[in-house]
């Protein structure tokens, strides 16, 4: 696996990895709040023979550039140019964009700015709906990072405990020791500056889902503690082509609490809206 990077509107390097043939039918992974593309090793494992699999750092995480200034994190049409950087650097034909978390504000931002006519299909693990004075109270889970204030804080060694709670909540079994080290990790290569603008602007997600022409998929936990399972309802209901699909008992990262289940999930929605061969 080769790290690569593409350069947004802004300059800002966005550094994605991928595996399977290119020739495969193309999907993007884009991560959740102050983690990194390594999050999807698990799936990427059990579909590479399949498809093409591409994860990206979002800015501010993980290898990309991180810039200074909050306006650089709370401009919608710079993550949608993050997008489409990234898939006219792998030359990606119709993919299928997966998101987890923060990566649903993600990917309403490519579709606001970019539309959906190039797509195959958008898949929601755990997604959020809104951000800012435009989320609402039903959308909040008593774990989200929103509400724990140490995960902002200068001070690495609060900083530091806060994030390994955090990591500890987005699941509803523990994660083997390694793993979740690994995520501990990836969480701590996002800056207190870029955690803390992630949340500055105020957006209602809903319009871009709403406007979405290509099918949707929303798998979201019942037991997900970061983001309320209702929100994943609500997102799959605004979607004029959407589907709700719930894992029960599950937390806030499915596809890392049954990587099997959600692969086998991802690669059948892949073989409607692409017309893939399982």
């Amino acid at each position: 696996m080769t790290t690569h990077f593409a350069t947004s509107t802004d300059g800002t390097q966005i550094a994605f990895t991928s595996v399977g043939d290119p020739a495969l039918p193309p999907i993007l992974l884009i991560h959740g709040w102050a983690q990194a593309g390594i999050c999807w090793e698990a799936l990427s494992e059990r579909l590479s023979d399949r498809f093409h699999l591409i994860a990206m750092d979002l800015r501010g995480h993980g290898a990309s550039g991180k810039p200074d200034d909050p306006a650089a994190y709370t401009d919608t049409a710079l993550w949608g140019d993050d997008v489409a950087a990234v898939i006219a650097a792998a030359s990606l034909d119709r993919p299928t964009l997966v998101g987890w978390s923060y990566g649903s504000r993600v990917i309403a931002a490519y579709l606001a700015t970019h539309g959906s006519a190039h797509l195959a299909g958008v898949v929601l693990a755990g997604g959020i709906l809104a951000i800012g004075a435009a989320r609402e109270d039903w959308m909040v889970g008593p774990a989200s990072p929103g509400l724990d204030r140490d995960l902002y804080t200068e001070d690495l060694n609060r900083r530091l405990h806060a994030t390994a709670r955090f990591v500890d909540a987005c699941t509803a079994k523990p994660l083997p020791r390694a793993l979740y080290g690994a995520m501990v990790g990836a969480n701590m290569l996002c800056p207190p500056h870029v955690r803390r603008a992630l949340f500055g602007a105020d957006v209602d997600l809903r319009p871009a889902y709403a406007a979405m022409t290509c099918p949707g998929l929303v798998i979201h936990g019942t037991d997900d503690a970061v983001v309320a399972a209702a929100t994943g309802a609500a997102a799959a209901a605004v979607m004029p082509q959407g589907r709700d699909l719930p894992y029960d008992g599950i937390g806030h990262a499915p596809f890392v609490e049954d990587p099997d289940r959600f692969a086998a999930d991802l690669a059948d929605f892949l073989t409607t809206s692409r017309g893939v061969q399982p």
